[in-house]
């Protein structure tokens, strides 16, 4: 059984290994393994994975049995967007996935916001299962950026919301 909480620096390698599984499992098939080992060491390296567990405003959660994270989610308050925090990440690792572990993450993340009033996520658009993840956590398309992730990445995604209150 996997219980969410809030990660720590003794997680970092475990969810650097995480988000490298989860990451290639589910991108190679769009981008291609380099790209995606590119988008990696980019997104998730020691150093990020360190920064993002220290961001004002941010949750980094963890669902872990006590021997493996199975997975993890991050969010932050948007600092462009009034009452709008941003779920950043959600993933599980695949051998433990449609176990209720991304659910369980999600329904806790969804908690860490109070002055939040949208929860916000882009999602890449052939990615049917997350798709339909979020779509049944009353998620919404209300746009598409060409830069996921951030400026210049040049990566499509839909953009989804869902009202917190």
């Amino acid at each position: 059984m996997f219980f969410v909480r809030t990660a720590t620096d003794r997680d970092v390698e475990p969810l650097r290994a995480l988000l490298t599984q989860s990451f290639h499992a589910t991108y190679d098939r769009f981008y291609g393994p380099a790209k995606v080992a590119e988008l990696i060491a980019a997104w998730h390296s020691t150093a990020e994975i360190k920064r993002r567990i220290h961001v004002k405003g941010g949750e980094y959660l963890v669902a872990d049995d006590g021997k493996r994270i199975g997975g993890m989610a991050f969010a932050a308050m948007s600092e462009k967007l009034t009452k709008t925090a941003v779920l950043h990440q959600l993933y599980v690792h695949p051998d433990h996935q449609r176990q209720g572990i991304g659910r369980d993450l999600f329904a806790e993340i969804e908690t860490c916001f109070p002055d939040a009033e949208i929860l916000r996520l882009e999602v890449e658009p052939q990615n049917a299962g997350a798709i339909a993840f979020y779509e049944a956590h009353d998620f919404v398309e209300v746009d598409r950026t060409k830069n996921c992730g951030g400026p210049d990445s040049g990566i499509e995604a839909l953009v989804m919301e869902k009202p917190l209150r």
